[in-house]
């Protein structure tokens, strides 16, 4: 059994009684499948006369003889009655029995279709979440490798694909089968000669069929993973249009992506072909199959005279329907090669480990209380040592700031702080305990970090600002906006908290919704205060109020401040200055201006800017 596969069952398990059902109404659909063309037998009977009448009541003697019984009481209550209502009773009893095994038939085919249905979409959304848990649980190392678009690909195109695939298998290896089981137990009662026939070209079609899907597999993983690419390009372009369009590099990304959709043109019309090959293949080896039987058969029927015509009409009807599913499993086998493809790329995603675990009994902390230690760490993103053996200490209720040229290594700290990546020597310490043994959850939940890039999503004010804290009372809410200098505009809305601030906040200006980014943090009041270059983005206007809301939000708290512009931070209790991941110098404002050091070169710098 294929590993995937395997790996799909457990998310089969609270659907198993759907599972069980299935199966169950599946042996019935296809008991009737086969009940319901034998009926036609009487029917011809009656219409033809061909046999000598029964008279004389059968009676049941064993489970063995069970089909001779069935028959031949059928045949007495039909000879009953033609003789005495007339054979139009005979006709009319046979008929409803036609179309009563024809309704049982169908009956069970609906309910087994039922119960896969409810068992194909919970397994698909139980995927969905399981998958979409992974992918927000998942480190941001992983996503520093990872295109976006072929995580989406991952979630909404090759989970739909395993839903649509995997399920197949129930009727691979249920309805279909046994549809062709049953048949040909029926056949076998009519002519073993005929049946034995029919032997000898079943593995030859088997054969054929399954060379053209031999490649399948991998043609659709190259498909998916195509699939990624291309929604990566389109997500790309939607995020950057910007650029692409002040640039005027609409043909570059045009051509990018045409290049890729005539890929998945030729892998899918690759793919398709070999699918819709498989059903009229089969069928053509089916008829293939029919007519030699038509040939063998009748001349049993007429030069040997050792099968009766209507029974090898019966059984013509039987060998024709046992070419549907045929066809079916032949395309369910290759729906299957596609849903491997698939799920090998869901679950990838899924077993994906991740590299910044919370340990076992891991610490929960859930107050600030003496100091922050970052001791000796030394940190490379690939090979080039960004932070080397870095050390400073954050005492309760201070505001340090790190300042520096870019590629310094600062906005590494705070990401390193936030445990968004691990340190690969050295320790951080918060109060005693290496960062590393708390709980992640419980060490990011001291913390507040407002960024250079306000991230907003397309949602009310309100909603933004309770990702900070997702009980808060509207008053609450205001008084955060309050605290951020952001209320001023806020109020002036039309629906105020509720307005709609559209696409990553796009219906309003920068320095708004770096206020708004900055209420959420207020609103959060975690003790630990993380701004990463809050202010860069913005105007002077806008600069001056967001530093007011973030004077305002660092009162009484713990603060490490990440700044570009030094004007921001002359009032911090200390100011490391970093050049390439080490402390050049440190102190306060005034004293780093006597050292007549780098710092007063970045002042200077600065201030004739």
């Amino acid at each position: 059994m294929d590993k995937n596969l395997v790996k799909l069952i457990p998310y089969t398990k609270p659907y198993k009684s759907h599972i069980v059902w299935n199966i169950i109404y599946n042996i019935l659909y296809a008991l009737f499948s086969t009940l319901s063309l034998i009926t036609i037998y009487p029917l011809l009977e009656v219409l033809f006369s061909e046999n000598e009448r029964i008279t004389v009541k059968p009676v049941y003697t064993d489970i063995y003889s069970i089909g001779n019984f069935l028959k031949d009481s059928l045949f007495y209550y039909m000879s009953e009655l033609t003789v005495t209502h007339g054979p139009q009773y005979a006709l009319l009893l046979t008929v409803g029995l036609v179309i009563f095994t024809f309704l049982l038939k169908n009956l069970f085919n609906y309910l087994a279709s039922f119960h896969i249905m409810l068992l194909k979409n919970g397994v698909l959304r139980d995927l969905r979440e399981k998958m979409y848990q992974k992918i927000i649980s998942l480190p941001i190392p992983y996503y520093s490798e990872k295109r976006k678009g072929d995580v989406m690909a991952r979630m909404l195109g090759d989970v739909n694909e395993v839903q649509n695939s995997f399920f197949s298998i129930l009727e691979l290896i249920v309805k279909e089968p046994l549809t062709i089981v049953f048949a040909i137990i029926a056949m076998f009662n009519i002519s073993v000669k005929l049946t034995l026939f029919v032997f000898i070209f079943i593995p030859i079609s088997g054969f054929i069929i399954s060379r053209i899907g031999k490649s399948l597999k991998s043609k659709s993983t190259k498909a998916q993973e195509e699939r990624g690419y291309f929604i990566s390009l389109v997500e790309e372009s939607l995020s950057g249009l910007k650029v692409v369009k002040s640039y005027n590099a609409e043909s570059a990304f045009s051509t990018k992506f045409n290049a890729s959709i005539n890929r998945l043109f030729k892998l899918a019309n690759s793919i398709g072909n070999k699918n819709n090959l498989a059903s009229p293949l089969s069928e053509f080896m089916g008829i293939v199959t029919i007519a030699i039987l038509l040939w063998y058969g009748g001349n049993l029927v007429l030069v040997d005279k050792t099968l009766e015509g209507s029974l090898f009409l019966v059984y013509m009807v039987l060998a024709y329907n046992i070419l549907t599913p045929a066809k079916a499993i032949s395309k369910a086998s290759y729906a299957v090669k596609t849903g491997l493809a698939a799920a090998e790329r869901v679950f990838e995603v899924i077993e994906h480990e991740d590299s910044i675990p919370t340990k076992e009994n891991a610490i929960i902390k859930e107050e600030f209380t003496d100091n922050i230690s970052i001791e000796n760490v030394t940190f490379r993103y690939q090979d080039e040592n960004v932070l080397k053996n870095f050390s400073i200490k954050v005492p309760k209720g201070k505001t340090v700031a790190l300042v520096g040229q870019s590629g310094s290594g600062k906005s590494t700290i705070a990401n390193l702080l936030t445990r968004f990546y691990d340190v690969n020597e050295g320790n951080i310490i918060i109060d005693g305990v290496d960062i590393k043994d708390m709980d992640i959850h419980s060490l990011r939940n001291l913390m507040a970090l407002v960024t250079q890039d306000s991230i907003l999503f397309n949602d009310t004010i309100k909603n933004n600002l309770l990702i900070g804290k997702s009980n808060a009372t509207d008053e609450e809410i205001i008084e955060a906006l309050k605290v951020a200098n952001a209320w001023e505009f806020v109020k002036d809305l039309k629906l105020g908290i509720n307005t709609n601030i559209g696409d990553a906040g796009s219906n309003i200006s920068g320095g708004q919704k770096q206020r708004l980014n900055i209420a959420r943090a207020v609103l959060k009041n975690s003790p630990i205060m993380i701004l990463d270059e809050a202010t860069s983005a913005l105007d002077t206007e806008s600069e001056r109020l967001v530093q007011l809301a973030l004077e305002n939000m660092m009162k009484n708290r713990t603060s490490i401040v990440i700044a570009h512009r030094l004007s921001t931070i002359q009032n911090a209790d200390e100011i490391i200055v970093m050049s390439k991941g080490e402390i050049a110098e440190q102190g306060t404002h005034n004293e780093l201006i006597a050292k007549n050091g780098v710092y007063k070169k970045l002042v200077e710098m600065q201030s004739f800017e």
